[in-house]
């Protein structure tokens, strides 16, 4: 049976790493940690997205290449599990929603080559949320960058990811995607909320391991 890998995805603010720290602590996993407060272009960007778009999406191409390999090298290549708050799939939602499109086309190629052979998830965890709940959540964790984030770029981001994780679920029907609604449960102030998510992944891994 293959190594369990967990990605956990959804828009800004949605709960991405507390739900993934929750479950490498409950399963003893590896936790892998997208590096965010790093990008030296984060800032520029959210003050002038046409202008720094390219530059902040390839330093988080190269820098999660970077992760995966490790991950790969000393985790995953030693049967031992992990569980990232990231899927690197989310660079190229983010690179078409803001690249124009000649600048899009150089990205995807290198992008292409970087990750053709990079670790695969065999369980995608989906969170999304209402376009209120998400704004409240960017606003109470209170990063300086992301206070220039507006309503009109989080709606367009939430309808790029519900879009691109139908395409996901169609083209690799073989990998589970779990989807939990952040409008419906709150899994970090309710602990009930919480362990009904991680049964539901603990059946899921279990699932796997009984079909193969």
């Amino acid at each position: 049976m293959p190594v369990p890998f967990i990605t956990v995805e959804g828009p800004i603010g949605v709960g991405k790493t507390s739900l993934s720290k929750a479950i490498a602590d409950q399963n003893r996993f590896h936790l892998l940690k997208e590096i965010v407060d790093e990008n030296p272009f984060l800032n520029k960007f959210y003050e002038d997205i046409e202008e720094w778009s390219f530059q902040t999406e390839m330093f988080f191409l190269c820098n999660r290449y970077k992760q995966l390999s490790d991950i790969q090298k000393k985790f995953i290549s030693k049967e031992e599990p992990v569980v990232a708050d990231y899927h690197i799939f989310k660079n190229l939602i983010f690179a078409k929603r803001t690249l124009p499109s000649a600048e899009y086309a150089k990205y995807e190629a290198i992008y292409n080559i970087l990750t053709f052979d990079m670790p695969k998830p065999n369980m995608v965890i989906y969170l999304h949320a209402s376009l209120e709940t998400l704004m409240k959540r960017i606003k109470l964790r209170g990063r300086d960058f992301e206070k220039m984030i507006t309503p009109d770029y989080m709606e367009q981001l939430a309808a790029d990811y519900h879009a691109f994780i139908e395409h996901f679920e169609q083209a690799h029907p073989e990998i589970p995607v779990l989807r939990f609604n952040g409008d419906e449960i709150d899994f970090v102030q309710n602990e009930a909320d919480l362990q009904l998510i991680l049964r539901k992944v603990d059946e899921t891994l279990q699932q796997r391991s009984l079909s193969i």
